[in-house]
Protein backbone atom coordinates (compact mmCIF):
# COMPACT_ATOMS: atom_id res chain seq x y z
CA UNK A 1 0.00 0.00 0.00
CA UNK A 2 1.39 3.40 -0.97
CA UNK A 3 1.73 6.11 1.67
CA UNK A 4 1.52 9.89 1.76
CA UNK A 5 3.50 11.66 4.50
CA UNK A 6 3.00 15.28 5.55
CA UNK A 7 3.94 17.32 8.61
CA UNK A 8 1.35 19.00 10.78
CA UNK A 9 1.72 21.59 13.54
CA UNK A 10 -0.52 21.17 16.56
CA UNK A 11 -0.82 24.41 18.55
CA UNK A 12 -0.34 24.26 22.31
CA UNK A 13 0.11 26.88 24.99
CA UNK A 14 3.60 28.31 24.59
CA UNK A 15 4.87 25.85 22.00
CA UNK A 16 3.99 23.97 18.82
CA UNK A 17 3.87 20.21 18.49
CA UNK A 18 5.13 19.21 15.06
CA UNK A 19 4.24 15.70 13.98
CA UNK A 20 4.66 13.49 10.96
CA UNK A 21 1.37 12.20 9.60
CA UNK A 22 1.58 9.18 7.32
CA UNK A 23 -1.64 7.94 5.72
CA UNK A 24 -2.36 5.09 3.29
CA UNK A 25 -3.26 6.24 -0.19
CA UNK A 26 -6.63 4.94 -1.35
CA UNK A 27 -8.22 4.40 2.06
CA UNK A 28 -10.99 6.81 2.96
CA UNK A 29 -10.52 6.16 6.67
CA UNK A 30 -7.89 4.15 8.51
CA UNK A 31 -7.38 3.14 12.14
CA UNK A 32 -5.20 5.67 13.93
CA UNK A 33 -1.81 4.91 15.41
CA UNK A 34 0.16 7.26 17.66
CA UNK A 35 3.86 6.61 17.15
CA UNK A 36 6.65 7.54 19.58
CA UNK A 37 10.26 7.78 18.45
CA UNK A 38 13.40 7.24 20.48
CA UNK A 39 15.28 10.22 21.97
CA UNK A 40 16.69 11.23 18.57
CA UNK A 41 13.20 12.31 17.40
CA UNK A 42 12.05 11.99 13.78
CA UNK A 43 15.23 10.86 12.07
CA UNK A 44 15.30 9.40 8.56
CA UNK A 45 15.38 5.92 10.09
CA UNK A 46 12.31 6.64 12.21
CA UNK A 47 10.43 8.16 9.27
CA UNK A 48 11.03 4.93 7.35
CA UNK A 49 9.46 2.95 10.20
CA UNK A 50 6.50 5.33 10.33
CA UNK A 51 5.96 4.81 6.60
CA UNK A 52 6.19 1.06 7.04
CA UNK A 53 3.38 0.98 9.59
CA UNK A 54 1.25 3.30 7.45
CA UNK A 55 1.80 0.98 4.50
CA UNK A 56 -0.11 -1.69 6.38
CA UNK A 57 -3.24 0.39 6.65
CA UNK A 58 -2.76 2.76 9.59
CA UNK A 59 -2.99 6.53 9.77
CA UNK A 60 0.18 7.16 11.78
CA UNK A 61 0.82 10.33 13.78
CA UNK A 62 4.35 10.70 15.14
CA UNK A 63 4.81 13.78 17.33
CA UNK A 64 8.19 15.23 18.13
CA UNK A 65 8.48 14.09 21.73
CA UNK A 66 10.62 17.05 22.83
CA UNK A 67 8.50 19.71 21.16
CA UNK A 68 8.37 21.71 24.40
CA UNK A 69 12.13 22.34 24.25
CA UNK A 70 13.24 21.94 20.64
CA UNK A 71 12.21 23.98 17.59
CA UNK A 72 9.95 22.18 15.08
CA UNK A 73 11.86 19.93 12.72
CA UNK A 74 14.65 19.03 15.16
CA UNK A 75 16.31 15.63 14.93
CA UNK A 76 19.91 14.61 15.53
CA UNK A 77 22.51 12.00 14.71
CA UNK A 78 22.89 8.61 16.37
CA UNK A 79 26.10 9.56 18.13
CA UNK A 80 27.25 10.59 21.60
CA UNK A 81 26.33 14.29 21.21
CA UNK A 82 22.93 13.27 19.86
CA UNK A 83 22.37 10.89 22.75
CA UNK A 84 23.37 13.56 25.25
CA UNK A 85 21.05 16.09 23.65
CA UNK A 86 18.16 13.66 23.74
CA UNK A 87 18.79 12.68 27.36
CA UNK A 88 19.02 16.32 28.43
CA UNK A 89 15.65 16.98 26.83
CA UNK A 90 14.15 13.87 28.40
CA UNK A 91 15.24 14.89 31.89
CA UNK A 92 13.86 18.42 31.56
CA UNK A 93 10.22 17.55 30.81
CA UNK A 94 7.84 16.29 33.49
CA UNK A 95 5.75 13.16 33.19
CA UNK A 96 2.61 15.30 33.41
CA UNK A 97 3.81 17.32 30.42
CA UNK A 98 4.49 14.19 28.38
CA UNK A 99 1.01 12.93 29.29
CA UNK A 100 -0.55 16.23 28.22
CA UNK A 101 1.21 15.99 24.87
CA UNK A 102 -0.15 12.47 24.43
CA UNK A 103 -3.68 13.73 25.08
CA UNK A 104 -3.17 16.48 22.49
CA UNK A 105 -1.94 14.03 19.85
CA UNK A 106 -4.72 11.53 20.52
CA UNK A 107 -7.34 14.27 20.24
CA UNK A 108 -5.90 15.25 16.87
CA UNK A 109 -6.10 11.66 15.65
CA UNK A 110 -9.66 11.19 16.88
CA UNK A 111 -10.82 14.29 15.05
CA UNK A 112 -8.94 13.77 11.77
CA UNK A 113 -11.09 13.03 8.74
CA UNK A 114 -8.78 10.23 7.58
CA UNK A 115 -8.91 8.37 10.90
CA UNK A 116 -11.41 5.82 12.14
CA UNK A 117 -11.73 7.35 15.59
CA UNK A 118 -13.10 4.22 17.23
CA UNK A 119 -9.91 2.30 16.41
CA UNK A 120 -6.73 3.78 17.91
CA UNK A 121 -3.44 2.13 18.76
CA UNK A 122 -0.03 3.15 20.10
CA UNK A 123 3.52 2.09 19.31
CA UNK A 124 6.85 3.33 20.60
CA UNK A 125 10.57 2.64 20.66
CA UNK A 126 12.99 2.90 23.60
CA UNK A 127 12.09 6.09 25.55
CA UNK A 128 9.10 6.31 23.21
CA UNK A 129 8.13 2.78 24.20
CA UNK A 130 7.54 4.05 27.74
CA UNK A 131 5.46 6.92 26.35
CA UNK A 132 3.41 4.42 24.34
CA UNK A 133 2.83 2.41 27.52
CA UNK A 134 1.36 5.50 29.16
CA UNK A 135 -0.73 6.24 26.07
CA UNK A 136 -2.39 2.89 26.75
CA UNK A 137 -3.96 4.41 29.89
CA UNK A 138 -6.43 6.14 27.54
CA UNK A 139 -9.53 4.01 26.99
CA UNK A 140 -9.68 4.81 23.27
CA UNK A 141 -6.32 3.07 22.75
CA UNK A 142 -7.23 -0.52 21.94
CA UNK A 143 -3.78 -1.99 21.36
CA UNK A 144 -0.24 -0.94 22.26
CA UNK A 145 3.15 -2.27 21.22
CA UNK A 146 6.25 -1.12 23.10
CA UNK A 147 9.59 -1.97 21.52
CA UNK A 148 12.38 -2.24 24.13
CA UNK A 149 10.74 0.38 26.40
CA UNK A 150 13.10 1.90 28.94
CA UNK A 151 12.33 3.00 32.48
CA UNK A 152 9.26 0.86 33.10
CA UNK A 153 10.90 -1.20 35.84
CA UNK A 154 12.41 1.72 37.73
CA UNK A 155 10.08 4.58 36.82
CA UNK A 156 12.70 6.54 34.87
CA UNK A 157 10.89 8.99 32.60
CA UNK A 158 11.30 12.72 32.38
CA UNK A 159 12.17 15.00 35.29
CA UNK A 160 10.13 13.08 37.88
CA UNK A 161 11.93 10.86 40.36
CA UNK A 162 9.50 8.03 39.56
CA UNK A 163 6.91 8.07 36.78
CA UNK A 164 4.94 5.30 38.51
CA UNK A 165 3.89 3.76 35.21
CA UNK A 166 3.75 0.14 36.37
CA UNK A 167 1.64 1.18 39.35
CA UNK A 168 -1.01 2.40 36.89
CA UNK A 169 -1.09 -0.79 34.84
CA UNK A 170 -4.69 -1.54 35.84
CA UNK A 171 -5.72 1.50 33.78
CA UNK A 172 -4.75 -0.34 30.59
CA UNK A 173 -7.89 -1.90 29.13
CA UNK A 174 -6.59 -2.76 25.66
CA UNK A 175 -4.02 -5.27 24.46
CA UNK A 176 -0.37 -4.76 25.41
CA UNK A 177 2.64 -6.33 23.72
CA UNK A 178 6.21 -5.67 24.92
CA UNK A 179 9.16 -6.62 22.72
CA UNK A 180 12.76 -6.71 24.00
CA UNK A 181 16.25 -7.73 22.96
CA UNK A 182 17.83 -10.15 25.41
CA UNK A 183 21.18 -8.34 25.06
CA UNK A 184 19.73 -4.96 26.07
CA UNK A 185 21.70 -3.45 28.99
CA UNK A 186 18.96 -0.87 29.59
CA UNK A 187 16.36 -3.58 30.30
CA UNK A 188 18.29 -6.61 31.58
CA UNK A 189 16.77 -9.95 32.50
CA UNK A 190 15.85 -9.00 36.06
CA UNK A 191 14.13 -5.83 34.84
CA UNK A 192 12.09 -7.77 32.28
CA UNK A 193 11.11 -10.31 34.93
CA UNK A 194 9.97 -7.53 37.24
CA UNK A 195 7.83 -6.00 34.50
CA UNK A 196 6.23 -9.33 33.64
CA UNK A 197 5.52 -10.11 37.31
CA UNK A 198 3.70 -6.81 37.78
CA UNK A 199 1.77 -6.74 34.51
CA UNK A 200 0.67 -10.36 34.06
CA UNK A 201 -2.08 -10.39 36.73
CA UNK A 202 -3.35 -6.93 35.79
CA UNK A 203 -3.69 -6.93 31.99
CA UNK A 204 -5.88 -9.55 30.39
CA UNK A 205 -4.40 -9.35 26.89
CA UNK A 206 -0.68 -9.10 27.67
CA UNK A 207 2.33 -10.72 26.05
CA UNK A 208 6.10 -10.35 25.90
CA UNK A 209 8.43 -11.37 23.11
CA UNK A 210 12.22 -11.41 23.23
CA UNK A 211 14.84 -11.61 20.50
CA UNK A 212 18.57 -12.39 20.75
CA UNK A 213 19.43 -8.80 19.95
CA UNK A 214 20.76 -5.56 21.40
CA UNK A 215 18.93 -2.42 22.42
CA UNK A 216 17.50 -0.51 19.43
CA UNK A 217 17.91 -3.55 17.18
CA UNK A 218 15.18 -2.27 14.83
CA UNK A 219 16.99 0.98 14.01
CA UNK A 220 18.18 0.39 10.45
CA UNK A 221 21.38 2.43 10.92
CA UNK A 222 24.46 1.46 12.87
CA UNK A 223 25.95 -1.74 14.29
CA UNK A 224 23.00 -2.69 16.52
CA UNK A 225 20.67 -3.28 13.58
CA UNK A 226 19.50 -6.88 13.30
CA UNK A 227 17.50 -7.28 10.06
CA UNK A 228 16.04 -10.71 10.83
CA UNK A 229 14.98 -9.87 14.38
CA UNK A 230 13.70 -6.50 13.19
CA UNK A 231 11.50 -8.03 10.49
CA UNK A 232 10.12 -10.63 12.87
CA UNK A 233 9.49 -8.06 15.61
CA UNK A 234 7.74 -5.75 13.17
CA UNK A 235 5.49 -8.58 11.97
CA UNK A 236 4.63 -9.59 15.53
CA UNK A 237 3.92 -6.03 16.58
CA UNK A 238 1.79 -5.46 13.51
CA UNK A 239 -0.30 -8.52 14.34
CA UNK A 240 -0.94 -7.14 17.83
CA UNK A 241 -1.92 -3.73 16.50
CA UNK A 242 -4.39 -5.20 14.00
CA UNK A 243 -6.91 -5.58 16.79
CA UNK A 244 -7.42 -1.81 16.24
CA UNK A 245 -8.80 -2.67 12.82
CA UNK A 246 -5.68 -2.20 10.71
CA UNK A 247 -5.45 -3.65 7.21
CA UNK A 248 -3.36 -6.72 6.49
CA UNK A 249 -1.82 -4.81 3.60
Amino acid sequence: MRVETTFVDLPATGYTMRAALATPIGLERAPGLIFYSDIFQLTASTLRMITRFAGYGFAVLAPEIFCRREPPGSAWAFDDPGRDRGMANAKAISVAQFDADTALALAFLQNHAAVESSALGAVGFCFGGHLAFRAAFHRQVQSTVCYYPTGLHNGALGSDADAGSLARASEIHGALHLIFGTEDPHVPTEAREQIVTVLTPQIKDFRVTTYPAAHAFMRDEGPRYDPESSDNAFTEGLASLRCTGGSAG
